[in-house]
């Protein structure tokens, strides 16, 4: 009963309110700084490469599976009420819908947001950050800003390359192993996607968890111990937050846009 002494449950809701506070400090002055960061669009590109590039082969591949499952047991529900030519519409919906967006944030979450909280983390621990400062050098607008934008840009075009490897592989299983028409298995995807509606809603998922994922990744490494376990916890946590956030994020979006 010691530990819910009032008094602590009361310091550790401060600290709590207190961290939150300089975390919203801290995106509303990366918000700020967008214009000068994409004005020098050359370090938003470098980190574009960095954490889009080298995340496509892991989301290739994860995009690939996951269609391949989606065509398996999608055959196997839609048969049951002899919809199995409907199989391109089911898996394009899942994909471009729900599982592109939100599989595609945790894998970024992983992949890159790890990445991107270690090497900022250790860039406080080396005391880089504060040479910066030391020479009137802004690491937020030069360190900061550009790899959230970065991260921003780069979610969308991973969701859509998971989507479309994912169709793909839909398809290779409907058409090629279970032997579905290809025409009834494309026009029926044609005739249920809606561009606006489907395909957008998913960009604008992405989108907001492209800006979540890459803030809680930057936030962790910004305010991590300058110690190599304090890197280690800060890295841990930015994959739990991100895959908790991106999931709560994903449940207020979806009941967003079906209301609508």
């Amino acid at each position: 009963m010691r530990f819910l002494h009032p008094a602590r449950v009361g310091y550790a809701v401060r600290c709590q309110l207190a961290q939150l506070g300089r975390a919203a400090r801290l995106f509303g002055r990366l918000i700020r700084l967008s214009g000068p960061t994409l004005v020098r669009f050359g370090l938003v590109r470098d980190q574009i490469h960095f954490l889009g590039n080298y995340s496509l082969a892991i989301i290739g591949v994860s995009g690939l599976f996951v269609g391949f499952v989606l065509g398996l047991q999608g055959y196997y529900i839609l048969q049951r009420y002899g919809s199995a030519e409907a199989l391109g519409q089911l898996v394009a919906l899942t994909l471009v819908r729900e599982l592109g967006p939100v599989v595609t944030a945790l894998l970024f979450a992983g992949r890159a947001g790890t990445s991107l909280t270690a090497e900022i983390g250790l860039m406080k621990a080396g005391e880089q950050l504060a040479a910066m400062e030391m020479m009137a050098v802004d690491p937020v607008r030069r360190i900061l800003a550009p790899r959230l934008w970065g991260g921003i840009i780069a979610m969308p075009v991973l969701g859509a390359v998971f989507s479309a490897v994912g169709i793909l592989g839909g398809w290779g299983v409907g058409v090629g192993m279970i032997g579905i028409d290809p025409g009834a298995f494309w026009s029926q995807m044609q005739g249920g996607v809606d561009v606006w509606k489907d395909v957008g809603n998913g960009l604008i998922k992405s989108f907001v968890f492209g800006v979540a994922v890459t803030f809680i990744a930057l936030w962790q490494g910004y305010e991590a111990h300058p110690t190599p376990e304090g890197v280690s916890r800060a890295t841990t946590r930015t994959v739990v937050s991100a895959s908790l956030m991106v999931l709560g994020l994903d449940f207020i979006l979806t009941a967003m846009m079906f209301s609508l």
